[in-house]
């Protein structure tokens, strides 16, 4: 065989093997364009919300955020793992205001809410089927340094005083209605509205207010992570109870699968991890509840709002 003819029947074998490639590529559903164009997909989601109906549970906020999600989302883990064919989102908010604005627009699925917000979404079409337990330790508490002038409350007479936010019912509203009952009107005393519970606390501890206004749960938390700075401070004043915070779902969320959850949050006290949970919530357990549960709370607002000042709803 010639150079030549060697070279031609080369020359058709790489021709041959160009369009079987081209075939094979076509086949497969791409061509060698589509190839080089290719970019792969991304998503910020988890896989198991592109497949799963996805629920928000919201928590008002008695901690800051990062506290807050760090406390409760062994919760919300144990949710996701007890009932599977769901996926149970925890939501922090940056405040009251911001926490407010989307449960009254109905951003959440859930909710767990103080009683002066529950009983005001439900106006929004939220329904109240839980609670907190320990009834006792939603009350507010009066702290002053120890080494401050106050021994009366009428030495809160012109001073700042330091409050989470205005609708903070354990932490503002029943101590400003305590001290208006002790004589004390809110117009005696300047109240600031400083955010969280332990901003609260600790602008009485840097001498920003005469005294911080927190309840019990908040209080203890400070004294186990700042046990230095509460070592400064004591109780003066503390107010009486009102049943605890609301477990709410809006009206929308299906039945059957609030009876789950409600069984295992009722039920959290049973077991060594639910124990856990509840821990970490400094709580001895949750407990079932309806709108009539919070009948005293409505007195109160009520009395509040003709007493101390106008709420607005």
């Amino acid at each position: 065989m010639s150079k030549y003819s060697l070279f031609l029947q080369q020359a058709l074998h790489l021709i041959a093997s160009a369009f079987s490639l081209a075939f094979i590529l076509q086949a497969g559903g791409c061509s060698q364009s589509d190839e080089k164009n290719y970019q792969p997909q991304y998503t910020n989601q988890p896989p198991q919300t592109l497949v799963k109906p996805n629920y928000v549970l919201g928590i008002f906020p008695a901690q800051n955020p990062v506290l807050l999600l760090d406390v409760y989302e062994p919760l919300v883990d144990r949710l996701n793992t007890l009932i599977p064919g769901v996926h149970f989102a925890l939501e922090a908010s940056r405040n009251y205001e911001d926490y407010e604005k989307k449960l009254y627009n109905r951003h959440f699925d859930l909710a767990l809410s103080n009683p002066y917000q529950a009983i005001i979404a439900l106006e929004s079409g939220y329904r109240i089927f839980g609670k907190m337990a320990d009834d006792n330790d939603f009350r507010g508490v009066i702290l002053v340094r120890k080494d401050s002038d106050i021994r009366a409350i009428g030495d809160l007479k012109g001073r700042k005083l330091s409050f989470p936010a205005a609708t903070a019912l354990a932490a503002t509203m029943l101590p400003q209605q305590y001290l208006q009952d002790h004589e004390l009107p809110i117009t005696a005393y300047e109240s600031l509205y400083v955010g969280s519970q332990e901003s609260s606390i600790m602008n009485v501890y840097l001498g920003n207010t005469a005294a911080g206004v927190t309840w019990p749960p908040a209080w203890q938390a400070f004294q186990h992570d700042h046990s230095e700075q509460a070592a400064q401070l004591t109780i003066q004043w503390q107010t009486k109870s009102l049943p605890n915070n609301s477990l709410i779902a809006r009206d929308d969320f299906p039945q059957a699968l609030l009876k789950q959850v409600a069984g295992i949050l009722f039920n959290l006290q049973n077991s060594e991890e639910g124990q856990a949970i509840l821990a970490r919530i400094q709580l001895s357990r949750f407990e079932s509840a309806s709108t009539k549960t919070y009948d005293p709370v409505r007195r109160f607002v009520a009395h509040f709002d003709k007493t101390v000042r106008h709420l607005g709803h």
